[in-house]
């Protein structure tokens, strides 16, 4: 897998909107695929501030848990997406 792939897997997981479901069919990376990647990827406190995150009340990372008036997400950094890939900043 390339970096800039990894990279992107860890912005989406980092952004509390986007859902588990959303990387896995980007990426093909299930939800326990990116708890290992993050865990590999990240400083200890870094990963351990995330998974506190995810697993929270506040976090939407698991579309059970989302409310209905969550519908899509896109994030104010992204311009366009296509191919998996972030447009220039």
């Amino acid at each position: 897998m390339e970096q800039r792939d990894i990279d992107r897997i860890i912005e989406m997981a980092w952004e509390d909107r986007t859902p588990f479901e959303a990387i896995k069919t980007q990426f093909g990376f299930s939800e326990a695929n990116v708890i290992s990647l993050m865990r590999r990827e990240l400083k200890r406190s870094s990963f351990n501030l995330w998974r506190k995150r995810v697993n929270s009340k506040i976090s939407h990372k698991h579309i059970q848990k989302r409310t209905p008036s969550i519908i899509k997400f896109k994030s104010k950094l992204q311009r366009i997406i296509s191919s998996n890939k972030i447009s220039k900043r």
